[in-house]
């Protein structure tokens, strides 16, 4: 599992998320479509994923496992514990089993899957749709240095990809994983702000678009810690820090990292139930 081309993937779940991989992987040329394989209940979705990407779809997910080596679960947590069950039969040394739902713990899938399997959690998040992911990964015990090489090519091809320890995985869900929902109310209170003052919508809405994307591109070519490209734009007695000064009072700060806090205490939550 160490060659430049990934092995014969098997997606469990053909949904948005397991789109944007299989996009991503076959835009990176790391495999080919005929080596990619989906296990998808609904006829409409297997027909506009074949359409979409040209892997094959199939109905039975017990025939995906057969016919490949990485398993990736792409399935709603509330059914997990039904796809696990299915599967358990079929999984074995030869597979590495990578999850994507949040809140599933490995040791909850290896209670299903049995401890000898090379598992693999992952949260990646909906920016993965577009290449502009961010991704963190936990390694089971049972999984090996190469199977983190797959893991790294497969989220490497939407996006950035991090090991970290699985204990880490709740905050990076409360961070990453609910993060982009969190950036889009604040996009939308800028384009809402923008009309208070006068501008038409849509060249409001553009504007906070363009303006958010921007900065985030220019703190992560430059390597500006955020507090100093807000110092450089806060000019004395200026415009930016009489702004500012009315997020201080509104408590923008503590929002945020109180809404950060409250979604890892969630993911938290639903690896406990």
């Amino acid at each position: 599992m160490t060659t430049d081309k990934l092995p014969t993937l098997g997606f469990l779940g053909g949904g948005k998320m397991a789109t944007a991989l299989i996009q991503g992987i076959l835009r990176a040329d790391l495999t080919d479509a005929s080596n990619v394989f989906v296990g998808e209940p609904l006829p409409e979705a297997r027909d506009a994923l074949a359409k979409a990407t040209g892997v094959r779809v199939l109905s039975d997910n017990a025939e995906v496992v057969r016919q490949c080596r990485v398993i990736v679960l792409a399935v709603k947590p509330q059914v997990m514990d039904a796809v696990l069950s299915e599967i358990a039969p079929l999984v074995n040394a030869n597979h590495l089993v990578i999850s994507v739902a949040a809140g599933i713990t490995l040791k909850q899938m290896e209670a299903v899957l049995g401890s000898g399997v090379r598992l693999v959690r992952v949260m990646p998040n909906t920016p993965c749709l577009v290449g502009c992911g961010a991704s963190c990964y936990a390694l089971g015990s049972r999984a090996t240095a190469a199977d983190g090489e797959v893991v790294r090519k497969l989220l490497g091809a939407v996006g950035t990809v991090h090991e970290v320890p699985e204990s880490l995985l709740d905050a990076v869900t409360g961070l990453s994983g609910s993060g982009p929902a969190f950036v889009a109310v604040v996009i939308e209170a800028l384009a809402d702000a923008g009309v208070r003052v006068g501008l038409p919508r849509p060249l409001a809405l553009s504007l906070a678009i363009q303006t958010v994307l921007g900065t985030a591109q220019l703190l992560r070519q430059s390597g500006q810690h955020p507090a100093q490209l807000k110092d450089d734009v806060a000019s004395p007695g200026g415009t930016t820090i009489a702004g500012l000064h009315a997020l201080e009072k509104r408590g923008l700060r503590a929002a945020l990292m109180d809404a950060v806090e409250a979604a890892t205490n969630r993911a938290a939550e639903l690896g406990r139930r």
